[in-house]
């Protein structure tokens, strides 16, 4: 759909100047979504109203959140809502994995010989939990990776 974020007490969209699927790929994890990231351009979704509050985004894919990303100030754009930003997190591809990124409490490894190995948990409805290995890549092993801190 159309990416929209909320800054300031205000939801707005992203100018897709330079957007390009390392900023998907952002999204994505942002949003807890796996599978293959896919930029759209030129209000693929829908064109947006109210403000437009980022431009010029340009990511490396390897961060957390847009927050990390290299991008314009708040607020400071060129653009018109034919421009909003879109990204397709395409479930069906990629890893079937699907990590919550709300904070790094959420992942733990357990069992292993170190703090940097073992067993993936995650905490869902209060309890801690195993995640099934069935279309397990080493795609969502780097997001658990990144989400712990590890590089």
């Amino acid at each position: 759909g159309r990416v929209e974020v909320y800054h300031d007490g205000k939801w707005g969209t992203i100018c897709d100047d330079q957007w390009d699927d390392q900023d998907a790929e952002v999204v994505c994890r942002q949003l807890g979504l796996s599978g293959t990231p896919k930029a759209l351009s030129w209000a693929h979704y829908g064109q947006g109203s109210g403000p437009i509050l980022l431009d010029e985004v340009q990511c490396s894919g390897n961060e957390l959140s847009l927050d990390q990303c290299k991008k314009s100030d708040w607020g400071q754009q060129n653009c018109d809502h034919i421009e909003d930003a879109g990204v397709s997190c395409d479930p069906f591809t990629g890893t079937d994995v699907q990590l919550c990124q709300s904070d790094a409490g959420t992942v733990r490894l357990a069992g292993g010989r170190s703090p940097s190995e073992g067993r993936v948990e995650v905490y869902y409805n209060g309890d801690w939990g195993t995640v099934c290995d069935d279309g397990w890549t080493d795609l969502g092993a780097q997001v658990v990776c990144r989400q712990l801190g590890f590089r």
